[in-house]
């Protein structure tokens, strides 16, 4: 399945609830897929949003709390079950590979599944995968833990009235894109003149961590940004003591990125409320806001996309 979005798993933090799962978050891509924390009951939750375990190219792991692993061993297993024929790499703290061993062998299964172990040892760029960069930088948690970002590599847009003034249609175009100059009649034509810079998107995933510098680092730019709001702002002391974000500091980091479009999620239980945390976002983050629920699809916005708003608050 082409197109960009991200499938929404769990939204849970220690404790799911009778509407939240565990975390689990898959970034769909253009064919490639990322999973990134499966936490308890991911499997059943890929079923209920109509995800095959093939959909997975890569599984990234930003901690070892259970709510971000523990549906690790059924994922793999499924895989196996599946025949799942291509290899998927898998990306975790290293510090923590005694872990990751227990949950890769968790029971007696036939294990056919091709896991590719790329353990994380510190920020930097960790893959590039054909999505684009994949790097990685270190957040501030009671356990190691880290933030990813998926970069695609900046292109060009091509612009059809220059095109056409210029007489290049049909193949000709991906031969002048490929090549960067063609040949039409007396005249070349170069791929600047009939086309313009295009950014590439970039996509952020934001787990436990208290306020650092690497959260903005990792968010910049994004055009989604997922970014744990495990708290309000009247629980900041709380946050900051276990390591978690507010609502209010995840909607001020988005809003000072400059992000497109900004999903929180990882919500502790003491809030039933979900409207608590839009109300608290959107007073700091004036841009498009989306406040996760289980087995929701977000899109990543389109290139042309005009954005709700400018990433801040009016007024």
């Amino acid at each position: 399945m082409a197109g960009r979005e991200l499938v929404v798993l769990g939204t849970a933090s220690q404790a799911p609830t009778r509407t939240r799962n565990h975390n689990g978050y898959l970034l769909r891509w253009d064919g490639r897929g990322f999973l990134f924390d499966p936490g308890e009951g991911t499997q059943r939750q890929m079923l209920l949003a109509g995800v095959p375990s093939s959909a997975v190219h890569r599984v990234l792991l930003s901690h070892f709390h259970g709510d971000h692993c523990l549906g690790l061993p059924g994922v793999v297993q499924r895989m196996s079950l599946d025949g799942v024929a291509h290899p998927v790499v898998a990306h975790y703290p290293a510090s923590g590979q005694v872990f990751f061993d227990r949950l890769r062998h968790a029971s007696v299964f036939a294990d056919r599944a091709d896991i590719r172990e790329e353990p994380v040892h510190a920020d930097g760029v960790l893959a590039q995968d054909p999505a684009g960069t994949i790097e990685a930088r270190r957040l501030e948690h009671p356990v190691p833990s880290f933030g990813y970002r998926l970069v695609e590599p900046d292109g060009r847009r091509m612009l059809p009235d220059r095109l056409a003034a210029a007489g290049v249609s049909g193949p000709d175009v991906g031969r002048l894109q490929r090549e960067g100059a063609l040949r039409v009649g007396e005249a070349t034509v170069r791929l600047e003149d009939v086309s313009e810079p295009r950014r590439g998107q970039r996509f952020a995933f934001v787990m436990d961590t208290r306020m650092c510098l690497n959260v903005a680092a990792l968010a910049e730019g994004a055009d989604l940004l997922v970014i744990e709001s495990t708290f309000l702002a009247e629980d900041e002391a709380l946050a900051r003591r276990y390591g978690h974000l507010t609502a209010r500091q995840a909607a001020r980091v988005a809003a000072g990125a400059g992000v497109r479009r900004l999903v929180l999620t990882h919500f502790s239980q003491r809030y039933p409320e979900p409207r608590r945390f839009e109300d608290e976002a959107g007073a700091e983050f004036g841009g498009d806001l989306v406040v996760a629920a289980d087995l929701q699809r977000v899109a990543v916005p389109a290139r042309g996309e005009v954005p709700a708003g400018d990433g801040r608050p009016s007024g």
